[in-house]
């Protein structure tokens, strides 16, 4: 008999991740997620879905990401999803240094909380899977956004090396770069935020990437095809569109 395949989803109690979740769960995985607050997840969840397991703890406890995820892999460990992440929301130009340091904590050290006691696991299995939730801000620095598109970035070059890395362990990598994603997370912006997608178009579309083990995917494809310009610009013109009215959204 098939062993299931078993996933550990960071922020999986809410919105991407938690359909995330439940897409694995309807096909006959092994889920566990964590989250801040563990009331936030569906009431009767584990009802519905035998297979889940939750974990009440924030990604920024090294510890605590550890012990839970040496705890579901008891029973098999295949994937694991670095879904957690918070954001600005207000775009405020001016930085604020404890909010700052708040999304780098989360962003980048929970990430690597992550996928640290994962790799270990792996590397001893002698397979695996890791996938970061990154972004599109994480090619570009965004007005009002400096934490974000830092944070974002580091997790982007982070994977890059470990898909340079890993493989010789057979430890597949997958980076997911969206770009809007209608989340309780992005229902917080105070800024337009174009080609928006549903919660569940944006999880269709990641489960079919990591399925496919791809090594880096942006979308949707409107919001890729801007960032890959944006980026290429000389800096300095880059700089003078996005001080543009139309461009700067901070203002919209």
């Amino acid at each position: 008999m098939l062993r299931m395949k078993s996933y550990f989803i960071t922020g999986g109690t809410t919105g991407l991740g938690w359909e995330l979740a439940q897409s694995y769960l309807r096909q006959g995985a092994r889920v566990a997620v964590c989250g801040r607050n563990l009331s936030k997840l569906t009431a009767n969840a584990h009802d519905r879905y035998p297979h889940l397991k939750s974990y009440e703890l924030s990604v920024t406890n090294k510890e605590a990401m550890a012990k839970a995820i040496e705890d579901f892999a008891k029973e098999g460990l295949d994937v694991v999803i670095a879904n957690a992440g918070i954001s600005h929301g207000s775009k405020s130009k001016w930085p604020d240094g404890d909010v700052s340091r708040s999304i780098i904590e989360t962003n980048v050290l929970g990430v690597l909380n992550t996928f640290t006691p994962a790799l270990e696991i792996f590397k001893e299995k002698g397979s695996g899977h890791i996938v970061a939730i990154a972004s599109v801000a994480g090619f570009i620095g965004l007005p009002g956004a400096s934490a974000y598109c830092a944070s974002k970035g580091a997790v982007i070059q982070m994977c890059e090396s470990y898909a340079l890395d890993l493989p010789r362990w057979n430890i597949d990598v997958t980076t997911i770069c969206p770009g809007f994603i209608d989340t309780p997370l992005t229902q917080k912006n105070d800024h337009s935020m174009p080609f928006l997608l549903s919660c569940e178009e944006g999880a269709k579309r990641i489960k079919k990437a990591i399925d496919k083990k791809k090594v880096l995917y942006v979308f949707p494809w409107q919001m890729a095809l801007a960032i890959h310009v944006l980026r290429r610009l000389p800096r300095f013109l880059y700089r003078r569109f996005m001080k543009l009215p139309f461009a700067d959204y901070s203002k919209c």
